[in-house]
């Protein structure tokens, strides 16, 4: 049986049209042979860079840009984190970018294993050789956290155990450590978040623990 997920975030309609209407025209292009149709994909996608800078401070030229060079099938991007746990605390990392913690991990990359690169991210960013055990839970990404990204990605959490390593911080990390889970540092909610944090805290509890979905 569906483990039920809390309840998560709506998308503003903006960004749902946006996104819809860029993957449209994302997987028109790829596959119209016509040039009239392949000027109206090109036009759709202009409509969806057009929206997204009227509701934010993006500026179109680059959205299109970044947009028309996303290559074939519109399909979601995923994003693998490790949930790697000592003395019943919780190994996080603490993000460059936005100096937030967070699980180690990232996109995925095309050919690897999931369970593989959730392994090797790990290490990149905190140290820690580790071990995938189990899958915690498989998130829509876009709904849970903030700040709101354009492009939807499914995140996949392991449950994963040190094998060795030590702790250092990466090109990507300025800090690792591990947390008690009722004394946790600011998150990064858009990699990190509580409802991520309790599904991980339900499987240590209880071993037989299903699998939770989107």
């Amino acid at each position: 049986m569906k483990d039920k997920p809390v309840a998560s975030k709506n998308l503003p309609k903006w960004l749902e049209w946006a996104r819809e209407i860029q993957a449209l025209s994302q997987t028109g292009l790829k596959y119209s042979a016509d040039e009239y149709a392949t000027q109206r994909y090109q036009r759709l996608m202009e409509i969806a860079a057009e929206i997204v800078q009227s509701h934010t401070n993006l500026q179109k030229e680059p959205l299109l840009n970044n947009f028309l060079e996303q290559p074939g099938y519109a399909t979601p991007k995923v994003d693998v984190r490790g949930a790697v746990i000592r003395n019943d605390k919780i190994l996080l990392v603490q993000e460059r970018s936005d100096e937030r913690w967070c699980m180690p991990g990232g996109w995925a990359d095309v050919g690897d294993i999931p369970s593989e690169m959730v392994e090797r991210e790990v290490w990149e960013e905190s140290g820690f050789n580790v071990v995938a055990q189990k899958v915690i839970g498989i998130y829509d990404a876009n709904r849970d956290g903030r700040p709101l990204q354009f492009y939807h990605a499914y995140k996949i959490v392991f449950l994963c155990e040190i094998t060795g390593g030590i702790a250092r911080p990466s090109e990507e990390t300025m800090a690792v450590d591990f947390f008690k889970f009722d004394d946790l540092p600011p998150l990064s909610s858009s990699r990190t978040n509580e409802r991520h944090l309790t599904d991980i805290l339900s499987h240590l509890r209880d071993h037989n623990h299903p699998v939770v979905f989107d």
